[in-house]
């Protein structure tokens, strides 16, 4: 189970889905959707989460492929989400309604596109390629174990800053979170187009 195993390569793949992950990042967003009374279920969007990204580890190629999309493109949807939801923190305005039976937030935009995104899976297939794949899964369960913590803990760090604290978090973290949209949006779709000139 362990063939194939090398720590340099673990600490390589764990800190490259941290940083791709930022669930720091997300800790704003996480209050947000919680003030506006849409539950967050740290369990269910850790599992969730890590369901998705080990089935798109293995078979996530042959998925797009199915049904004729590549990784560029789904890059690309992802950072307009992304965008969608930077503009609400900046602006102070709702783009997201969710006006169907299910109330909570673990789902969207918990787990899609902020946990288990375009950039996670990019990142995941990139990392295939280079390491063994036991190093990538147990990067990838020790990063669901912060995940949980994190999630989990959120109403203690909303604590810690108060109101006014949280407030200005939201808004760095949004205009943070639109600069990474723009930068995965820009670099994917130059690719895109790239690619279509080619042919």
């Amino acid at each position: 189970m362990f063939e194939g195993f090398d720590l340099q390569q673990l600490v390589a793949a764990f800190f490259a889905l941290f940083t791709v992950i930022d669930i720091l990042g997300s800790i704003p967003i996480i209050i947000d959707l919680k003030s506006k009374g849409r539950g967050v279920n740290a369990t269910k969007a850790t599992l969730i989460s890590f369901t998705i990204l080990l089935a798109f580890f293995y078979v996530g190629d042959v998925m797009l492929n199915i049904f004729s999309v590549d990784i560029k493109s789904f890059a690309v949807a992802g950072a307009l989400v992304i965008f969608l939801m930077s503009l609400e923190m900046i602006l102070d305005i709702e783009i997201f309604k969710n006006q169907g039976p299910i109330k909570e937030a673990t789902l969207v935009p918990l787990v899609f596109p902020l946990l288990a995104g375009s950039a996670t899976f990019t990142t995941l297939l990139s990392l295939r390629a280079s390491n063994a794949s036991v190093n990538i899964i147990i990067a990838l369960i020790l990063n669901m174990i912060w995940v949980y913590f994190v999630v989990s803990m959120t109403e203690r760090v909303e604590r810690f800053f108060g109101k006014s604290g949280i407030y200005i978090l939201r808004k760095f973290f949004g205009i943070i979170l639109l600069a990474i949209s723009v930068k995965m949006f820009t670099e994917n779709i130059t690719s895109l187009i790239d690619m279509l000139q080619g042919r």
